[in-house]
């Protein structure tokens, strides 16, 4: 048990930009236990009229403006760092993983897909 996030693409238009649920869907990018990412993503979600309280399998879409702002967050080290029982203290990796998914969250905009967050306790 624990914290599951994913990011994924879609050609689907988009109804709205929180809660929007595309009945197809790829897989792009996976985090375990990364909570000052999933923070940060769930802050975004209320941002853009988000209603699920728990933020359990909600979704919400980033364009290119989230992601520059992500990246900006991610060099400067400033996601809600977490470590204790259930979750690890961030390392370097994790820092290269997170510009990783930026760099491909910008190549699937470019190449017309939305890009969804969701994740699963």
């Amino acid at each position: 048990m624990g914290l599951d996030m994913y990011a994924m693409i879609t050609k689907e238009p988009l109804a709205r930009e929180a809660d929007c649920n595309p009945a197809e869907v790829d897989d792009l990018y996976s985090w375990r236990k990364h909570l000052g990412l999933h923070a940060w993503m769930k802050e975004l979600y209320f941002m853009k009229g988000g209603t699920d309280r728990m933020f359990n399998g909600a979704t919400v879409a980033l364009n290119a403006q989230d992601l520059d702002v992500l990246q900006i967050i991610i060099k400067a080290s400033a996601l809600l760092e977490t470590a204790g029982l259930y979750f690890d203290a961030p390392d370097e990796t994790e820092k290269i993983g997170d510009l990783e998914f930026v760099a491909l969250a910008r190549k699937a905009l470019a190449d017309g897909y939305s890009v969804l967050y969701t994740s699963s306790w």
